[in-house]
C-alpha cells in the first residue's frame, strides 16, 4: 500500500486517518507521533519515513522506494546519511534497539520492515458548535480585564526572568538541560564518496574537527583516538554518549567529488537523542581549512545558544595550505594511526616537499619518529634528532600549534635532558590545548620520570578522561602503576587490558615486568615470548627480546639468556640495538661490571629508558 500524499493538516471537520501501534499512535498525514496521548518530537522527515513504514507494516521497503517517496530522485549524495539519521531518530522515539527490533527491523543491504502489529483507525474530532464558539470568542467584559491584568502581570515575571537569567529561560525554553555542556564527542563523519580508498580523507576531517572544537574554553572534547572506535558500530547517540562520559554527539558526512567537498554536520543532545542544528556546508577543496573553521565556528556557537555551553574561543589563526600537500598530510595521518610509521613518515616528507610552510605535517611527522626512537627502531641521536628537528621547525611555522610544542617537549626530555624546558613546553602545548589527550599523556611520562609520581597518575587520568576508549592511554596507566611499584594495581589493569587485546606487545611486556617483581621469571618468560612473537617481523623487535633475555636471566636459565645476547649482539652490527637493554641482561646474569660498561655507553648515546631510571626497579 503507498504512503498517502503529504498535504498538510486535516480539515477539523473531517475524520483523521491514524496508525497505532503498541502505545504509539501516529498521524498519517501530518505525521504525528503520540505515545500514550502525549506528543513525541520527530524530525518531518523521519516522521514521514515512519509512516511509510508503518503503513506498510510487515512488508519490506526498500531503500530505493524510501529515496523515491521522500527525498525524491535528484537527491545530492547525502541520502545514505539521511535515512540512517532517521531510523535513529525513529528507533529513539519509539525506544527501540537495531538489535533487537521490536517496531523497525533492518534487512541488510535492502531496506527495512516495520515489524510491530498495526491497526487502521480513524479518529473523530470534535468540531465546536457556533454558539460554543462565539462564548468563546465572546467572554464577559469582567472576565476579559481579568484575564489582561493576569497575561500583562504574568508577562512581567517572565521579562524579569529572562532578564535575570536569559540562558536558565531559553534552556526551559528548549528544554535543555540547566547544567551547562561539559564534554562533547565527535563521531567519525562517514565517507559518501562511494570510494574505500578515500576513508583518509573523512577520517582526517574528523580530526580536524576534532582539534578545532578542543580549542573551546572549559569543554572537554573526547579524543579522536576514542570515537573512531564507533566508526562502524551500531549502538545508538545515547549509548555511546555513555560509554564516552559526553553529553552532546556530533555525527555527520562528507563527500568529495572532483575539487568539490562537501560536509553534513548535526548536534544532537545525548541524553535523549534530540537533534538540537544541522547544517550542509559545501566548498572547493583548496578552501578545505576554510570549510573546516565554518563548521566548528557553527557547532561552537550552537553548543553556546542551545546548550548552555563555554563561550567558543577565538578562531584560530588561518594558516593557508597547499590542496596537494594537505591531502598527502591526511594520508600520512591515516598511515600512523595505524602504526605503520616508516609510510607515514614518507607521505609527511612528501607533504612537506609540496608546501614547506605547512607546520602540522612537521608536528605530526616528529610523533612518528617519537615512536621509532622510543622503542629503539632507531639510535637516539638519528631518532630524537629527527624529533628535535622536526619539532622545531614546526614551533617556528606556527608557534600557536600545540602539537609541536608537544614534540619539542619529548625530544628536550628523552635526548636533550633539559628537564626545565620539557616542562615548559608541556605547559605551552597545553595551554594552547588543554583538551588533547596525547600530551597530557606525554606530560604524565615526564612527571614519571621525574619522580613525581602523584602528579603523574593525575595527568595520566586527565589523559583517560579525554580518550577513555584509548588503548594506548589506559595501557600506560598501567605503566604508571608500575613505576609507583604498586605491582598489584598494575598486574590488574594489565589483565584487564590483555582480555581485549591477547596479543598487544606492550601491554605482554607489562604484564611480564610485574611478573618479575612477583619473582615469577618462568611466567614473565612466557609473556614475553608472545610478545617477541608477535614484533618478529618489526624494527621494534629488540626491544622485547631484551626483555625476554632479562627474564631467563632472573629464572637462572643462563643458557638462553646469553643465547638471547649474541643474537642483540649479532643485529647491532647491523641495525641498532640499545646498550640500555643489553645492560639489563647482564645485570639479570648478576654480570654487574659488564652491566656498568654498557650503562656507560648508554649515558654517552642518551638511550631513551635511561630518563626513566630513577624509578627502574630492573636495576636495583
Amino acid at each position: 500500500m503507498a504512503a498517502p500524499p503529504w498535504n498538510g493538516p486535516f480539515n477539523t471537520r473531517e475524520s483523521r486517518p491514524f496508525l497505532r501501534f503498541g502505545v504509539f499512535e501516529l498521524d498519517r498525514q501530518s505525521g504525528e507521533l503520540r505515545k500514550h496521548g502525549q506528543k513525541m518530537r520527530l524530525r518531518p522527515q523521519a516522521a514521514k519515513v515512519l509512516v511509510l513504514l508503518a503503513s506498510r507494516a510487515g512488508e519490506l521497503v526498500t531503500r530505493d522506494e524510501l529515496k523515491q517517496n521522500i527525498w525524491g530522485p535528484d537527491t545530492f549524495g547525502d541520502f545514505e546519511h539521511g535515512l540512517n539519521l532517521c531510523i535513529r531518530l525513529i528507533r529513539g522515539a519509539l525506544n527501540d534497539d537495531a538489535e533487537t527490533p521490536r517496531y523497525v527491523e533492518t534487512v541488510p543491504r535492502q531496506g527495512y520492515r516495520f515489524i510491530a502489529p498495526v491497526e487502521d483507525v480513524r479518529q473523530q474530532k470534535p468540531v465546536l458548535s457556533e454558539a460554543a464558539t462565539v462564548s468563546v470568542i465572546m467572554p464577559s467584559r469582567r472576565i476579559f480585564w481579568t484575564t489582561v491584568a493576569v497575561g500583562i502581570a504574568l508577562g512581567m515575571i517572565a521579562i524579569l526572568v529572562v532578564v535575570a537569567n536569559p540562558r536558565q529561560w531559553r534552556s526551559r525554553l528548549l528544554g535543555t538541560t540547566s547544567n551547562p555542556l561539559r564534554a562533547i564527542a565527535v563521531l567519525p563523519l562517514q565517507n559518501l564518496t562511494g570510494d574505500a580508498t578515500q576513508d583518509y580523507f573523512a577520517d582526517g576531517m574528523t580530526e580536524a574537527l576534532i582539534t578545532d572544537l578542543a580549542r573551546m574554553e572549559s569543554l572537554q572534547v573526547i579524543s579522536r583516538t576514542s570515537t573512531m572506535q564507533y566508526k562502524t558500530a551500531k549502538k545508538s547517540l545515547p549509548v555511546i554518549a555513555r560509554e564516552l562520559n559526553a553529553g552532546a554527539i556530533v555525527e555527520g558526512s562528507v563527500q568529495r567529488s572532483g575539487n568539490r567537498v562537501r560536509v553534513t554536520a548535526q548536534l544532537v543532545r545525548a541524553s535523549d537523542d534530540r537533534h538540537l542544528w544541522a547544517n550542509s556546508y559545501e566548498r572547493d577543496f583548496r578552501d578545505i581549512l576554510a570549510l573546516q573553521d565554518d563548521v566548528a565556528s557553527d557547532i561552537a556557537k550552537q553548543i553556546e545558544s542551545t546548550m548552555g555551553g563555554p563561550q567558543p574561543a577565538p578562531a584560530p589563526r588561518m594558516q593557508p595550505v597547499n590542496p596537494e600537500a594537505y591531502e598527502t598530510y591526511l594520508k600520512a595521518n591515516y598511515y600512523l594511526d595505524r602504526f605503520d610509521l616508516q609510510k607515514s613518515i614518507e607521505y609527511y616528507d612528501q607533504a612537506i616537499k609540496l608546501d614547506p610552510s605547512y607546520a602540522p605535517a612537521y608536528a605530526h611527522m616528529a610523533r612518528s619518529y617519537f615512536f621509532m626512537a622510543f622503542f629503539g627502531a632507531l639510535s637516539p641521536r638519528e631518532g630524537w634528532g629527527k624529533v628535535k628537528e622536526a619539532a622545531t621547525l614546526a614551533v617556528e611555522k606556527d608557534d600557536q600549534l600545540p602539537e609541536a610544542h608537544g614534540a619539542l617537549a619529548l625530544a628536550k626530555l628523552h635526548y636533550d635532558w633539559d628537564f626545565d624546558g620539557a616542562e615548559r613546553e608541556f605547559k605551552r602545548a597545553l595551554e594552547l590545548n588543554s583538551n588533547n589527550a596525547d600530551i597530557r599523556h606525554d606530560y604524565a611520562h615526564y612527571l614519571m620520570a621525574m619522580g613525581r609520581m602523584s602528579e603523574s597518575q593525575v595527568e595520566s587520568k586527565r589523559a583517560v578522561a579525554l580518550d577513555p576508549m584509548g588503548d594506548a592511554l589506559n595501557s600506560c596507566l598501567c605503566w604508571h602503576s608500575f613505576a609507583a611499584r604498586d605491582y598489584d594495581q598494575s598486574f590488574r589493569l594489565a589483565e584487564k587490558f590483555l582480555t581485549s587485546q591477547p596479543n598487544n606487545p606492550w601491554e605482554l611486556t607489562l604484564l611480564g615486568w610485574n611478573y618479575e617483581q612477583k619473582r615469577m621469571p618462568e611466567q614473565a618468560a612466557a609473556k614475553f615470548s608472545k610478545a617477541v612473537e608477535g614484533t618478529k617481523d618489526t624494527p621494534f623487535n629488540s626491544f622485547y627480546l631484551a626483555a625476554l633475555g632479562h627474564a631467563y636471566a632472573l629464572a637462572g636459565n643462563r643458557l638462553d639468556a646469553q643465547k638471547v645476547l649474541k643474537t642483540l649482539t649479532d643485529r647491532g652490527n647491523k641495525s641498532y640495538v640499545s646498550p640500555f637493554d643489553l645492560a639489563l641482561i647482564h645485570a639479570g646474569l648478576g654480570e654487574k661490571d659488564e652491566a656498568f660498561a654498557l650503562l656507560d655507553k648508554a649515558m654517552a648515546e642518551r638511550s631513551t629508558f635511561l630518563v626513566y631510571s630513577k624509578w627502574e626497579p630492573r636495576l636495583d
